[in-house]
């Protein structure tokens, strides 16, 4: 090991000792600076744009897209999905779990850095407190210390109304994918809303107002259980934000604006520290609260920037390429990440042929079991079928009921024709019957079909089997 090296590793384990977890005792105010980083971060925090715009979405004079627990029906777009879709609800769940699972192996927790919902609130409610009380953590402590006045008052007000006003509108906009959204306002302007959306608002503005606007980066420390669970997904390979120890040590600030020989990159600037949201300081390696947002490689560029020296002293690298100086190993050479995506494929295909196949009816015929069949005065054999069919489609159905078997085979027990509303199931008792004397095998296969009289491109029909005594050679 080089002098440099055993300097610098020495220095690395000093300095971890010396790890300090906020707890809360001190409000983390973080300095915010313009960055590739921060740019990626604000693209990623406009996916919450759809959880905002989304149940006002129209299609074909319906909500786009509603969650309707009270009927048991998922309408997306066209779509309705039902109980017996909920296999295909299942499989993306999986897609998203083991995304999850594949993005931390590979980049760390840049789920919680870019996309969480307690980063990005805090983010918008930090944002607001800069434009209010300064957009600088000198500026704001300089602010708290100010002695009261109407100007402080009404800053603090207008600050707190609008963290209330997006806490309230979190609440209101998740209750709209239940509901119809425009029907939702009317009812909470006429407190007139089901009691389920008064609980939902009350928890969703309760928790938003507090977490963001004042538990903040403690509740990625003490109540995420995903930021426990992300860190025992990473290996040597997975690419975190890092300082580069060998570069930067040993740190020393700057000589009539040069670094001094013998130096490291690092001039102990600590702006990395200060952009942080969580407070960490990231040259002491990887701790529990980071969350991989990358907005200290930000901050660190700038300054490498202005006194000259090549960017990427922190940056995104791995645990074996800054110690064990190896290359970025290939994703495709990685067997997690090789068995994640394979999971993640076979969710994918299941999903694209549950949409691609999905039917609108449900149709089964299932047999009486008990008894199997019974004689009849004239010899006949018969079975009992119970008919099962729902509507899942937006419009009524007209449907007749007809067998396709083998001669001698006849259906018994039904209307000419059923009407069935949207959303409806028609269950309704069919009996088959074998001719007398006929030869036949103790088990015959028949199809059961349902016509639709008023949509003659839908085809429905279910296979099932006649069960009788075997007669004949």
């Amino acid at each position: 090991m080089s002098q440099i090296t055993k300097h610098t590793s020495e220095t690395l384990q000093d300095e971890i000792i010396e790890w300090q977890l906020n707890a809360g005792e001190q409000q983390i105010v973080a300095k915010r600076m313009p960055g590739r980083y921060r740019r990626l971060k604000w693209f990623g925090m406009s996916v919450w744009l759809i959880y905002f715009l989304g149940p006002y979405l129209r299609w074909q004079g319906q909500q786009a897209v509603l969650l309707d627990i009270p009927n048991r029906q998922f309408h997306i777009f066209s779509m309705t999905l039902y109980p017996q879709d909920i296999w295909m609800l299942s499989l993306t769940l999986l897609f998203f779990a083991i995304l999850l699972a594949v993005v931390s192996a590979v980049a760390g927790r840049v789920f919680c850095g870019y996309f969480c919902f307690q980063t990005v609130w805090t983010d918008i409610y930090t944002l607001i407190e800069e434009w209010l009380e300064g957009n600088t953590p000198q500026k704001q402590q300089k602010f708290r210390q100010e002695p009261f006045s109407l100007n402080k008052l009404s800053r603090r007000l207008t600050k707190h109304s609008l963290w209330m006003l997006i806490a309230l509108l979190t609440g209101i906009t998740f209750s709209a994918w239940f509901t119809d959204a425009y029907q939702l306002w009317r009812d909470v302007f006429a407190l007139q809303a089901h009691i389920a959306v008064w609980i939902a608002l009350a928890v969703f503005t309760v928790f938003t107002y507090g977490f963001a606007g004042f538990m903040r980066e403690q509740v990625c420390f003490w109540l995420c259980p995903y930021a426990r669970l992300q860190s025992v997904m990473y290996d040597q390979d997975t690419v975190l934000p890092a300082y580069d120890v060998e570069r930067g040590e040993p740190r020393g600030k700057l000589q009539r604006g040069q670094l001094a020989s013998g130096q490291g990159s690092c001039i102990d600037c600590k702006l990395c520290v200060a952009v942080c949201p969580t407070g960490i300081d990231i040259r002491k390696g990887q701790q529990e609260g980071c969350i991989t947002c990358g907005l200290c490689i930000d901050a660190c560029d700038s300054v490498m920037d202005k006194i000259e020296q090549p960017r990427g002293l922190i940056r995104y690298a791995s645990h074996a390429e800054l110690v064990d100086h190896q290359k970025p190993q290939a994703l495709l050479l990685r067997p997690r990440v090789l068995v994640y995506c394979t999971i993640m494929l076979v969710s994918l295909v299941g999903v694209v042929y549950g949409f691609a196949t999905l039917s609108p009816t449900a149709f089964t015929a299932l047999p009486e079991r008990q008894p199997l069949y019974v004689q009849l005065s004239d010899g006949s054999i018969q079975n009992r079928y119970t008919l099962k069919l729902l509507n899942k489609q937006n419009q009524p159905m007209e449907v007749q009921y007809r067998l396709e078997a083998p001669t001698g085979f006849t259906l018994h027990g039904l209307h000419d024709s059923y009407h069935i509303e949207p959303g409806q199931m028609l269950q309704v008792m069919a009996l088959v019957r074998r001719e007398a004397n006929m030869d036949a095998d103790g088990i015959t296969s028949l199809r059961f079909v349902a016509d639709v009289i008023n949509d003659a491109s839908i085809d429905i029909y279910h296979d099932s089997v006649f069960i009788g005594p075997e007669t004949g050679n």
